[in-house]
Parts: structure tokens; sequence; C-alpha cells
């Protein structure tokens, strides 16, 4: 007789190592790199972040097309519309190109984004599967290029900046809708809550979270950016 032992890869738990540690080594690693990058050319700061950035997308689409040829790949599920993984594969072009306009816009979506996703992370299969991997590449690395733009190439969103942002997400949430009606999906949880614990869970049921979570962007929005109004009244004060 023999014995075969499988170990399954549970859903990451809120609080347990798989949670915490990622957190903790992007932490380190984006202020090491952020201290790197304060001490050399622009022209080098500038290739730094674009690598990465291009590492984050070519791990969200080798993610997908691994997922294409040796898993049933759902169109209804699966495709990387979500709004962190949609930002992944884009983010190379933001880096690249580095307009103010797309910073404006950027700044707001992943830091609101991505860290409801670090602080609720939804993860059905846990270390050392691809997935984990692929996520928190996605959410860390997300940030660490939005800090890195803040705090190397000092760019900082103004008071318009918040809702030039909200109706961008509008457009992108508007193009879910109809893909999701196209697919019967549900991108961008606009038909049902994620099965892991988010903070939508605090705000109803359907469809009174969507209506709940619009009405408190803006608000959440203008929360990311005062430590950024904060900061620049307080440099002009000590101009006087």
């Amino acid at each position: 007789m023999i014995l075969i032992i499988t170990t399954a890869i549970d859903r990451v738990l809120i609080l347990s190592l798989e949670h915490l540690l990622p957190i903790g080594l992007a932490f380190c690693f984006a202020v090491a790199l952020i201290m790197y990058a304060k001490r050399i050319s622009s022209e080098n700061q500038q290739r730094i972040i674009h690598y990465l950035a291009i590492f984050i997308s070519v791990t969200v689409i080798t993610f997908h097309v691994y997922r294409m040829f040796s898993t049933p790949y759902n169109i209804r599920t699966d495709l990387p519309l979500y709004l962190c993984s949609l930002l992944a594969i884009l983010i190379p072009f933001y880096t690249y190109y580095k307009k103010y306009w797309m910073f404006e816009i950027l700044v707001f979506w992943i830091i609101a984004g991505t860290l409801q996703g670090v602080i609720t992370p939804d993860i059905a299969d846990g270390f050392p599967s691809l997935d984990y991997f692929r996520y928190w590449i996605v959410h860390l690395g997300l940030l660490t290029v939005m800090f890195y733009s803040v705090f190397v190439f000092e760019l900082k969103p103004k008071l318009k900046s918040v809702f030039k942002s909200f109706l961008a997400l509008q457009v992108y949430v508007l193009l879910m809708v109809a893909i999701n009606n196209l697919l019967d999906a549900n991108y961008f949880y606009l038909n049902r809550k994620p099965a892991s614990a988010s903070v939508l869970d605090y705000f109803g049921d359907w469809p009174y979270y969507i209506i709940v979570a619009q009405l408190i962007i803006i608000p959440l929005f203008l929360l990311i950016y005062l430590p950024f109004y904060i900061s620049e009244v307080n440099k002009k004060s000590l101009s006087k």
C-alpha cells in the first residue's frame, strides 16, 4: 500500500505570515530602491522604474498565458480586467512616457485600489502558488512605482487631480459594465462581492455596496490627497 500525501494550498488569511511577510519585504525593497535612486542620474532613475514596470507587466501576461495553456481558461472570470491586473499590464506606458496626466489618474487608482487588496488579500491559492506571487508582485509593485514617482520624481497631485481620477474611473466602470453584460461576468465586482473578506462586506448587499463605494470614492481620494496638500502648505510656509 502506497500512502500519497498531498498538501492543500489554502486561501491566504488576513494577518497570516503569507499576508504580512511580502508586505514587509516590499516595504524594505521600496525604501532601498528610492534611497538608491536619489543618488543616481535622472536617466538611470527613469530606466530602473521602467524595468520594474516591465517586470510587473510581464508577470501578469506570463501568468495568463500559462493559465490559458495549463488550465481551463474562462473569459468570464479569468481575463486581466480587474483594475489592478489591468493597471499592471499598462503601467510600462506610464513609466516610459511619464505624462503628468497619467500620474494624476494612477496615483489615486493605485493607492486606493491596491491598498485595499494589500489589507484584505483575495488570494485563493496561498504560497507557493503562481497566483500568490502574481498577486503580490502586482499589488506591491504598483505601489512601489507610485511611491517612487512621488519621492524620486517628486510628482504631486493637485486638487483637480482628484476629480480627473474620479471621472476616469467612471469610464472604466462603464466599460466593465458593458463587458460584464456581454460575458455574464463579474469584473470589478460589479455584480457580486469577492469571495474573500473585503471592505465591501460593510457596504450592504448588491447593488447597495456599489452605490456606497461610489459615494466614498471622492472622500477617499481627498484623504489620499491630504498628505500632499499638507506637504505643499508646509513648504510654502517655510519659504516665507
